[in-house]
């Protein structure tokens, strides 16, 4: 994708600091680099340690980072969001506000920690910052930066968050149940309670609650960290513009409902499959690289590959489950099994995992890895099928390599995500509120077997790749988005140059609009 772009343009990029998010922004920053626009990437320090920087970063990209004031030693795990939540909207924003005052002085910066610094960069003229921290975008408009949020889910669960007030109105709380949902444009014909967005168990069991917050909850059922993180997605309207990670031909209805809430919206993906290959310093899990040699040795569509994410925490009952009905399949499968990702473990003398080490003793029927090259082994030949938690970026990752999906949705847009795998775009199946043998063993052969499932999830792919494509409407986007960026860098630039304080450009009256007349100053 080659879009020329003003190369003063600065953007500082800011994740939220968890491995999906970060696997958004990383192509999305590739995409600015290709374009000529200078990125900064903000992590935090820990996980800039844990990233696996392989290779120096290209010209124009650098790596900073800044405190959470966590331990080392702390999970950061969604069991622990509260106190992630709560740490970077103290530590982590005053570091933030400090940092972006620094690098958005006139004068061009070349200090600071992280990687690929040393050549200096100009002032950063714009932030995009993860629609989950509203405070980066507070800041930066307070400091004269102009700021956009990025949504990392899909917008289908942008929409529903969006609807949360209506479905309180009507009663329709997510709750395992088949009861139809009326309360989110769009999807009324399809959407029951248990598609809604939820929260992880953990993140229920570890957030704090005052006793009024408790009676929020008896009131409305509904938790009362679920309706903040509702909130959070309105208040996304604050920010110049909203981007996502999406494709029109995947959610037009949404994106159009959306756009009456947003001051403007860009769909902008799958950037994955849109964006040069991904900078280094971006996964957090040291990726096992025997995966796709042992691919090699399979049969074309023969393979199942089973990942539920970087968050997802299974029981050691459902670990069993799982396990009994890929092996009741015969299908050979491969498993990323994070060491975290079964709660309490498994004792040397358990019987699943005795099994499972049998079963992958046995060479070419069973692999199993802490982590994996997951869009390598999802455009390999061999995979057939894919046992997903159903985190967007899995989704489409699935989608655009035609693979066929079985769903077993964890927490947050999930759920609705896994909803539309089956009801909406026939690509796969949704197992949702269910981990038994029986459903694994039947709905994976199903997904492997399904002529009608894999031509709908290939006829589904190549729609995407239109869209990706030269002229499709996500490469336009991205186009009409750089513009839009550059426009707002050029008014926080005249700013700079005419004198007056960065400070004082969100109050000084000039929209974006006014660029092109006021870079006569230049």
């Amino acid at each position: 994708m080659a879009v020329a772009a003003d190369p003063a343009v600065h953007v500082l990029v800011f994740p939220w600091p968890l491995q999906g998010h970060i696997n958004t922004f990383l192509p999305f920053s590739a995409a600015l680099v290709d374009s000529g626009v200078h990125v900064t990437f903000l992590h935090t320090d820990h996980n800039l340690r844990r990233a696996r920087c392989t290779a120096p970063p290209p010209p124009r990209l650098r790596f900073m980072s800044i405190p959470d004031d966590l331990p080392e030693d702390h999970p950061r795990s969604v069991g622990d969001i509260s106190t992630l939540m709560e740490s970077m909207w103290t530590t982590g924003s005053a570091a933030y506000r400090a940092l972006l005052l620094s690098l958005s002085s006139s004068s061009p910066s070349s200090t600071g920690r992280g990687v690929g610094i040393g050549e200096p960069f100009p002032p950063v003229t714009c932030v995009v910052a993860d629609g989950i921290m509203n405070f980066a975008i507070d800041i930066a408009e307070e400091l004269g930066v102009p700021a956009l949020a990025f949504r990392t889910a899909s917008a289908n669960s942008f929409s529903a968050y969006l609807a949360v007030p209506r479905l309180l109105e009507l009663g329709e709380t997510p709750l395992p149940a088949d009861d139809p949902v009326h309360g989110v444009p769009g999807m009324e014909g399809f959407l029951r309670r248990r598609d809604l967005p939820r929260l992880a168990p953990a993140a229920v069991a570890g957030h704090s609650r005052t006793e009024t917050e408790g009676e929020v909850e008896t009131a409305v059922g509904v938790h009362p960290f679920l309706l903040t993180v509702a909130k959070g997605i309105a208040d996304c309207g604050r920010a110049r513009a909203l981007v996502l990670n999406t494709a029109a031909s995947l959610e037009g209805p949404a994106l159009a409902h959306i756009a009456t809430h947003m001051r403007d919206v860009f769909a902008i993906g799958p950037l994955h499959a849109m964006a040069p290959p991904a900078p280094p310093a971006g996964s957090l899990w040291r990726e096992d690289d025997g995966c796709v040699a042992w691919l090699d040795g399979h049969a074309d569509r023969s393979v199942v590959y089973v990942s539920l994410g970087s968050l997802t925490h299974i029981s050691h009952a459902e670990f069993t489950e799982f396990l009994s009905g890929l092996l009741a399949t015969g299908y050979p499968f491969l498993w990323v099994l994070r060491p975290d990702m079964v709660v309490g473990g498994a004792t040397e003398d358990d019987e699943a995992a005795a099994a499972l080490r049998r079963a992958a003793g046995d060479g070419g029927k069973v692999r199993v890895v802490e982590w994996a090259p997951q869009r390598d082994v999802l455009r390999h030949r061999a995979v057939g099928c894919f046992l997903t938690h159903s985190g967007w970026n899995s989704t489409m990752e699935s989608v655009v390599e035609g693979v066929p999906m079985v769903c077993w949705p964890f927490f947050a847009d999930q759920h609705i995500n896994s909803r539309f795998v089956e009801a909406v775009w026939r690509v796969g199946l949704d197992m949702k509120d269910a981990c038994d043998r029986a459903t694994v063993r039947s709905m994976v052969t199903e997904a492997m077997e399904s002529g009608e499932i894999r031509q709908s999830v290939q006829a589904l792919g190549e729609r995407v790749r239109r869209d990706v494509a030269a002229g499709g409407s996500s490469e336009t986007e991205f186009r009409r988005l750089l513009s839009f960026i550059t426009e707002l860098s050029c008014t926080t630039r005249t700013m700079a140059t005419v004198g007056i304080p960065i400070t004082a450009v969100t109050s000084s009256g000039i929209k974006s609009e006014d660029c092109t007349a006021s870079s006569l100053l230049l």
